[in-house]
């Protein structure tokens, strides 16, 4: 009978277990489905942005920033709620940065206390300089937030470098005869069906995949470092765990095994204090349940506030991080490129570097569905506190006449979600042609090109007629292509088409 019974509970733990794992495993599917979707046009945008409107620090962040409830934010709110009754279940069933950790673990024997505990504070104080960030409008630190995080990563570094490996399979094996066919049906499935028609080609990709790379890599220092000591939304979500509903609790027929202490990827089970642990820590992700041979752990309903860690926020650490807030506000105020700004910092149309750096949640789904790969992620083109947001760069890219999905697809309303129509009279900035560079007033040849892809339905630029010497006598008439800049909107089509190497000779400046 006793082992029937141990057999049958045996038999539930694993089904939690295994539950858990199917559970990461369809909302990491679901999550990658998200960003292969986003930029395909096939799916609206209120959809394909639910990956970051499902982050409460996000959504947080910028409803404190802005001062503005988006409708959108309702979702995140829920979350954050449901860790009231499930406590940091997220953090172990759903998150997908959680799921890339747990795959990437490096040990055999999970977890072992060889770090100190006080460590965990440093994401309750990066969580509360966040938040106090955000009241002086800077939402410069939420590059750490994890949905952020993963979502920019598998946007601009994963998936682009994934689409350039395939190029460079296809480029080579397309030359071999018997495999022509196969190489071009391959590439007529997989673009646009996964992938855009042309490779995407992002600045800083291997910057954001070393940061990515990075976080994975402190799984050698212990497993989950990055959601034990860093992650702020799961210090966020944390702090609402300590009073939730479901709770880990520990029965008088714990032998002290130590088998569950190994084995939670957190951390939290604390010998010392009869292998309880906290439930602000705890992810619920059954591996104690499992391991447990006296079944002497349970998840069961508890009406309490869990008692007080010593790395729990105190009034210190938070008096600590309100002045770190205001030191790092007033660093980036007095910031010497806001003083000597510079003028090819151009911003998506409709909004601005002020508007940008209070607003952006730093996510990279603008730069996803752009489709000419004009705007970049900022790090060098501005002002520092708006690190992150995205700039747009014309010689890599224009801003399409007919496109408005930068607006669409932001989740917070930092680029206006206009209509075709109200984008198409955004000014982004002006046109200026360098007749030092221009083949037409400095070489005297014909190129009419910035004139020709010039998409306003009334020119931006003109050809005026021109009369030089020629070089065998007598004199010659050249177009000489103009701005009227009362027109002009930047789009900057003139000057990514701009035949010249190097420097355009046409450039879009800022207004």
């Amino acid at each position: 009978m006793a082992k029937r019974s141990a057999f049958a509970h045996q038999k539930i733990t694993n089904f939690w277990v295994t539950l858990r794992k199917i559970s990461q495993s369809l909302a990491l599917i679901v999550f990658l489905a998200f960003m292969i979707e986003t930029g395909l046009d096939r799916a609206p945008h209120d959809l394909t942005n639910i990956p970051i409107r499902l982050s409460p620090l996000a959504m947080l962040s910028s409803l404190i920033s802005s001062r503005t409830f988006l409708s959108g934010m309702t979702i995140s709110l829920i979350l954050l709620l449901s860790s009231l009754i499930i406590g940091r279940a997220w953090c172990g069933w759903v998150c997908p940065m959680g799921t890339v950790l747990d795959i990437f673990h490096f040990r055999k024997i999970k977890s072992v206390r060889t770090l100190p505990e006080r460590l965990r504070a440093i994401k309750y104080g990066l969580l509360i300089v966040i938040l106090f960030s955000a009241i002086f409008s800077n939402l410069t630190l939420l590059v750490f937030d994890p949905l952020t995080i993963f979502t920019r990563t598998m946007a601009l570094s994963i998936l682009p470098v994934i689409d350039q490996i395939i190029t460079v399979i296809e480029k080579t094996l397309i030359n071999v005869p018997f495999l022509t066919e196969s190489i071009y049906q391959f590439d007529l499935w997989v673009r646009p069906a996964i992938f855009p028609i042309e490779p995407a080609i992002f600045q800083y990709t291997i910057l954001n995949g070393i940061f990515f790379i990075g976080i994975i890599l402190l799984n050698l220092l212990a497993e989950r470092f990055w959601c034990r000591y860093i992650c702020p939304l799961g210090a966020l979500l944390g702090l609402f765990s300590r009073l939730s509903l479901v709770k880990r609790k520990v029965k008088d027929t714990c032998v002290q095994c130590h088998l569950c202490e190994l084995h939670c990827p957190t951390g939290t089970i604390d010998p010392q204090k009869e292998y309880t642990s906290d439930p602000a820590e705890c992810t619920l992700c059954m591996n104690c349940l499992k391991e447990c041979q006296k079944k002497a752990l349970t998840f069961s309903p508890s009406v309490s506030l869990a008692p007080r860690s010593d790395y729990d926020p105190g009034k210190r650490t938070i008096l600590n991080a309100f002045l770190v807030s205001i030191t790092l506000t007033a660093l980036l105020s007095i910031d010497w490129v806001k003083r000597y700004p510079r003028n090819h910092a151009l911003r998506p149309p409709g909004t601005d570097s002020q508007t940008l750096s209070s607003t952006c949640t730093r996510c990279g789904l603008c730069l996803k569905v752009c489709p000419t790969g004009a705007l970049q992620i900022n790090l060098a083109e501005s002002e520092i506190e708006a690190a992150g947001t995205p700039v747009f760069i014309p010689r890599l890219g224009f801003c399409q006449y007919s496109c408005n999905a930068c607006g669409q697809i932001c989740p917070v309303g930092a680029i206006p979600p206009l209509n075709l129509s109200e984008k198409q009279n955004k000014i982004i900035g002006k046109a200026y042609i360098n007749p030092d560079r221009c083949i037409a007033w400095s070489d005297h040849q014909t190129c009419i090109v910035c004139e020709e892809m010039c998409p306003l339905p009334q020119k931006a630029i003109s050809l005026e007629s021109g009369e030089f010497s020629s070089p065998t006598g007598g004199t010659i008439t050249i177009s000489l292509p103009v701005v009227n800049r009362e027109i002009c909107i930047g789009c900057g089509i003139c000057e990514n088409k701009c035949p010249v190497a190097g420097e355009a000779a046409i450039r879009v400046y800022t207004i």
